[in-house]
């Protein structure tokens, strides 16, 4: 390929990895938030996401205009592809990151007791920080990165994600069967968990793409 070609898709490539290192420190600064109960680490949080979606936007831009103009096969194909669907998937991670940080700041000035599930939703947390740490590595270095690799690391901590909201959901049905007075909250609870687990399942989404631009075959997502 010519050297002006490759340019370009490391460009993207590495607007890619920025944007991945936006949601991870916006995540990073929620679980610290709702560690230490600090507002202001949540209000910074927002401030990392606030650009996620123009930013996606920008990126599927430019992988436009280098289809159009470099005419690329093969796995360069697959590699432009792989990254214009992959803002999509980053911008619906950003979209859930920012109403679990709203949702969950607010429980946390609720009457609601977490008490007994903090660890589990911090441990819920750090599931999808990991994935997406294990992601960014791999654009830092995609082009001596095993892509099997990254999906089978990513998959793990997706497993481990969905195990954990398994005990959570579990927990927080039985307080509201014992809690009336506290039902509705307790059910937002559940509902804002549930942007983590559905993170987990983007990141696998992620890796999977990554997966195909390395090797080709075929695409099998989440729902």
């Amino acid at each position: 390929m010519l050297p002006r070609y490759e340019n370009k898709l490391n460009e993207i490539r590495t607007q890619l990895s920025t944007l991945v290192a936006s949601i991870i420190s916006a995540n990073t600064q929620t679980l610290q938030a709702f560690e230490e109960n600090e507002d202001h680490l949540y209000e910074n949080a927002r401030i990392n996401l606030k650009s996620v979606q123009s930013d996606a936007n920008m990126i599927d831009n430019e992988v436009i205009k280098t289809l159009a103009l470099y005419g690329p096969e093969a796995q360069e194909l697959r590699l432009l592809v792989a990254f214009l669907k992959m803002t999509n998937e980053l911008d619906r991670v950003g979209e859930n990151m920012k109403k679990y940080n709203n949702r969950i700041q607010e429980l946390s000035r609720s009457q609601c007791d977490l008490a007994v599930m903090t660890s589990s939703i911090i441990q819920l947390q750090k599931t999808t920080l990991n994935a997406l740490q294990y992601i960014h590595d791999y654009l830092e270095s995609m082009n001596t990165s095993d892509a099997q690799e990254l999906f089978r690391k990513v998959s793990v901590e997706e497993s481990k994600n969905d195990d954990l909201f398994s005990i959570i959901e579990k927990d927080l049905l039985n307080l509201i069967s014992q809690s009336h007075e506290l039902s509705a909250d307790y059910v937002k609870v559940l509902s804002t968990l549930r942007k983590l687990e559905r993170t987990g399942d983007r990141t696998v989404n992620i890796a999977s793409l990554l997966l195909y631009a390395q090797e080709g075959g075929e695409l099998n997502f989440h729902a």
